[in-house]
This record gives C-alpha cells, structure tokens and sequence, in this order.
C-alpha cells in the first residue's frame, strides 16, 4: 500500500494484493490519515463488483462521521451499482474535484 499525502488529504493506493488485504492494512495504518480526506485509489483492481466495494462502507461511515471526505477511485465498477452512501468516481482528478466541493460545502456550513 502507498500513502501520499496533499496537503490534508491522503491517497492510499492499492498494489497487487486482494482488497480484503489492502483493507486490513488500511485500517491498521489509521493514524496516518484519519485527519485527512481519504481518497482510496483501486485503479490497479481491473476486475471489481460494486458489492465489494460494500467492504469499505463501514470505514467511510467512521471516516465521515468526522467531518472528512472519503473517495473511491475506480473505473473498473458498474457506478449505478455502487451504494448511494459509496462517492465512486474513475478518475484521481475527479476524486479530488468532490474533496474540493466537500470543503467548501463544509466552509458555508451546508
């Protein structure tokens, strides 16, 4: 797993190992970005169903719940599949175009 923090937010990115390994090393690696926006890149992951991203909802539950962003990016997944609560966009740059628009929603208070 690779860590790159921007400025307050964090892209963890997946390399070639099983999602369900990448979660259970996200989640021990918490202290490093839970004050971040978390964007996970799965762009490594060509073969992925929206159901498995279902894995992640409880970690962006917590994540958000603190007033941080959270993004999924991949562009393997049918996005009209993925859980309403799941933020899913193919691209990193769209990925922090929603952490942009979070922050500002989160400045005016709306």
């Amino acid at each position: 797993m690779i860590f790159d923090k921007q400025g307050n937010t964090t892209v963890a990115t997946q390399e070639a190992v099983s999602l369900a390994t990448f979660l259970s090393r996200l989640n021990e690696s918490q202290a490093k970005w839970k004050n971040d926006n978390l964007i996970i890149n799965l762009l490594s992951i060509t073969k992925i169903e929206a159901g498995d991203l279902l894995e992640l909802l409880p970690l962006h539950n917590k994540h958000t719940e603190g007033k941080k962003s959270f993004v999924i990016v991949s562009n393997a997944v049918n996005f009209n599949d993925v859980h309403n609560d799941l933020i899913v966009v193919p691209t990193l740059k769209e990925a922090f175009d929603i952490i942009e628009m979070d922050e500002i929603e989160r400045d005016l208070d709306l």
